[in-house]
């Protein structure tokens, strides 16, 4: 038995190796059904200028916000406005509904997902009322930000236009 352990692991951790070697190329889908738009019309600097990273902007059309690929959440934040995951191929994702929406301390917001879970391509992670957010004086455009693209050798985004949720709006490969 003990030869046959150290074989067991090798073998166990030779396929957590194939696993991540298969996932060095992923389809990033649309968090929302809306319209993609040029940054030039997101009204945020930090967002258009992707400070944060390569950014996609989306005006959504409901408020139904919904995990872009498989993958775990990382950070939901309190207020409900944003959420953090990564992806099996090791993108680390932003999704931030509204501009300067944390000032509605939640209102409008059901996080419909917690820190740590783990998710599928369409889960819904958010529900937002885009009317409240709307009312308030807020545009509902929601960035959709890959914020470790310096790791990846590829990252292509989609042209703006009409999306729906399973939209394709980013490829990502390593």
């Amino acid at each position: 038995y003990k030869d046959a352990q150290p074989t067991d692991v090798q073998t166990a951790d030779a396929q957590e190796e194939e696993t991540k070697e298969e996932t060095k190329e992923e389809e990033l889908h649309s968090p929302a059904v809306g319209k993609l738009i040029p940054l030039t019309e997101v009204k945020d600097e930090t967002f258009a200028s992707e400070m944060l990273g390569t950014t996609v902007a989306v005006e959504p059309s409901d408020g139904k916000i919904i995990a872009p690929c498989d993958g775990e959440v990382i950070n939901i934040f309190e207020t409900g406005h944003a959420v953090c995951m990564t992806t099996r191929a090791g993108g680390e994702l932003l999704i931030h509904v509204g501009v300067d929406t944390v000032k509605l301390e939640g209102k409008g917001f059901t996080r419909k997902v917690s820190d740590g879970a783990k998710v599928h391509a369409g889960d819904v992670l958010i529900e937002a009322d885009l009317d409240t957010i709307k009312a308030a004086g807020y545009p509902a455009t929601t960035m959709f930000i890959l914020t470790n693209a310096d790791q990846f050798g590829r990252v292509e985004k989609a042209e703006p236009g009409e999306i729906s949720a399973g939209s394709r709006i980013m490829e990502i490969e390593k």
